[in-house]
């Protein structure tokens, strides 16, 4: 079950977009929808964010070449199958996806973007995606954004979408976005796709700078397993449709409009971890007095990847010694271990080099048997943060994936 986590209710339709979904069959029971189409005013800007793996997946390649060319009119989203590690074919068939859709709304081939999630190294099954593609248009509708957040899912037990409001000028600007994922999740992108639209308008240069900014802030803060997938991607399109000025960054509205974005991307990025394959613990590692970001990062990597602080997690156990450990191994030059402290929600549980002289088993059993866990590193080296979002490890975890392609 998904930790504190629900269906998405009250989202908002964005003016200038509109999405269709249907059953193409290609996920394995054949009933489920698993073929999205999502379409974009004309003189829409987007930008994008995409998976750092090396082995990217066909629609990653295609879609990056699209966006590089021009502003896109649609977006071609499939399920069940992620179209990765296929070879020539598979780019034939990502390009053939985005041919198919321009024929049937009227654009141009390289103004769709296509997106694909699922099982690695399998064939697309055009046939099926070819007769789905033909259903769609008549299906698109402004306010289907709970249904598409259904139809990107995999392992994900519960959608996953939200959206915010503010006014700029006069004009009330809306955000709302998607994402998927639940496995095979770490930064550089998280396994996750995720789609978010406004209407207010935006620069550009500046809309892909404030994308890179909220990612940084949220999906590139997460981490459930340690994976990072061929697929991930993460679109921000602006419309433009809402009457507001231009957005650039240079305005009090721009920094507005920034932490909207941050607050639906943070959202959309916990969400992901909320519903973690197999999670009954959402975890946030906090590092401070940090030398650097990136070191403070560093530490908080450590703990939320290790196996060992994870099962701990996982079965409530207060095995403090596996969080120091972990802080220890992190690999930072010079640090003073004298200076650290640790805690386990409010409860100290190491300081001064060992365990803090206050701490008893059952402050910490109490914090671990949370279904909401903070873990807070302080390093005591300089002024600098970075917080993680993390799951615990459960029999469920390795059942889900020991059976993915079963």
């Amino acid at each position: 079950m998904p930790v504190g986590l629900s269906q998405p209710e009250n989202l908002l339709s964005v003016k200038g977009v509109q999405l269709a979904t249907v059953a193409a069959g290609i996920k394995k029971n054949g009933q489920e929808h698993d073929l999205v189409l999502i379409t974009f005013e004309p003189d829409t800007v987007c930008a994008g964010v995409f998976t750092r793996n090396a082995f990217c997946a066909a629609p990653v390649t295609v879609a990056k070449n699209h966006l590089a060319q021009t502003s896109p009119r649609a977006l071609l989203i499939n399920s069940g199958n992620a179209n990765a590690g296929t070879g020539a074919r598979g780019l034939r068939d990502a390009e053939q996806g985005c041919v198919l859709v321009a024929s049937a709304i009227g654009c141009a081939d390289d103004e769709v973007l296509p997106f694909s999630t699922g099982v690695i190294g399998e064939d697309l099954p055009m046939d099926k995606i070819e007769s789905g593609i033909k259903k769609l248009p008549a299906g698109l509708e402004e306010d289907a954004w709970a249904q598409a957040a259904t139809a990107i899912m995999t392992t994900d037990t519960v959608a996953k979408a939200c959206s915010r409001s503010l006014r700029i000028d006069n004009a009330e600007v809306t955000i709302t976005g998607i994402a998927k994922g639940s496995g095979m999740i770490r930064p550089d992108m998280a396994t996750m796709l995720a789609f978010i639209a406004t209407d207010a308008t935006v620069n550009r240069e500046w809309l892909q700078q404030c994308l890179e900014t909220a990612v940084n802030l949220s999906f590139n803060n997460i981490t459930v397993d340690g994976d990072t997938s061929t697929n991930d991607a993460c679109i921000l399109a602006a419309t433009g449709t809402s009457g507001s000025h231009m957005l650039d960054g240079s305005c009090d509205s721009s920094v507005e409009f920034q932490k909207a974005v941050n607050e639906v991307l943070i959202q959309l990025a916990q969400a992901i971890v909320r519903d973690g394959e197999g999670a009954t613990k959402f975890v946030t590692v906090h590092v401070e007095s940090a030398v650097n970001v990136a070191e403070a990062k560093q530490v908080a990597y450590t703990i939320a990847h290790s196996p060992l602080v994870k099962t701990a997690l996982y079965a409530s156990d207060p095995n403090w010694g596996r969080i120091l450990a972990a802080a220890g191994r992190a690999g930072l030059d010079g640090l003073d271990i004298n200076n650290v402290s640790i805690y386990l929600g409010d409860v100290c549980i190491v300081s001064k080099g060992g365990r803090d002289p206050a701490y008893e088993e059952a402050l910490g059993q109490a914090v671990m048997s949370q279904d909401e866990i903070s873990i807070r590193v302080v390093l005591n080296r300089g002024n600098e943060q970075a917080t993680v979002w993390t799951t615990d490890l459960s029999y469920d975890y390795v059942k889900i994936n020991a059976e993915y392609r079963s």
